[in-house]
């Protein structure tokens, strides 16, 4: 069966898309119009009902959240080495980078335009967009210290963690933090760019 990948551009659909296009899995791109809400329509909600994306569909069933995609993605095409999956310790800090990046970041940064998640009172949503920026400076200080190892997230070798890094990367300019005050992850974001499937994929984005 050929895997088909629900995404809307500019999402943190865009991780799971470029390993799609990076192991030359055979699958559909469907494209959902998230501000026309294609994502909270019946035909969608019967495929994801949190109506969110990405979401993949395998011949076992869907797969939702970006970390999940990505995993499954580098089990189901182990020659591309994207994970370390015959190394239960390192496979657990990668895990750990990307869930981190999933549960943190992606929430620090949604703050700034999607504060009606949380509250609905005006004056707490400008709060929240206000404190925003500081904390996606703050995320991405831990990264450029702490997380990012080497050329890539985890050190020599490209993982999933790569893709969804630049994801997040990319999403720093829309809240008024300048990337260059991060050297490394800047570095790290223009390595990205030079690939490939990133190349493919970015138009799809609207990037």
């Amino acid at each position: 069966m050929k895997l088909r990948f629900y995404y809307g551009p500019r999402s943190c659909a865009l991780a799971s898309h470029i390993v799609l296009e990076h192991v030359g899995a055979d699958f559909e791109a469907v494209k959902l119009d998230l501000a026309q809400k294609q994502q909270q329509s019946p035909e969608y909600l019967a495929i994801n009902p949190k109506g969110r994306v990405p979401a993949l569909v395998t011949d076992r069933g869907v797969i939702t959240e970006t970390p999940a995609i990505l995993l499954y993605l580098a089990q189901t095409f182990p020659d591309y080495c994207l994970a370390p999956l015959d190394d239960a310790f390192a496979l657990a800090q990668l895990q750990s980078v990307t869930n981190w990046l999933c549960s943190t970041v992606h929430i620090a940064q949604a703050h700034f335009s999607r504060g009606y998640r949380w509250a609905d009172d005006a004056a707490s949503q400008a709060a929240m967009k206000a404190k925003a920026p500081q904390n996606m400076i703050d995320c991405f200080d831990w990264i450029e210290r702490e997380l990012l190892r080497g050329p890539w997230m985890m050190g020599e070798d490209f993982t999933i963690a790569d893709p969804y890094l630049f994801t997040v990367g990319g999403w720093l300019a829309g809240d008024g933090v300048d990337i260059a005050r991060f050297p490394r992850v800047a570095e790290h974001c223009q390595r990205m760019r030079e690939l490939p499937a990133v190349q493919k994929v970015l138009p799809l984005h609207g990037l």
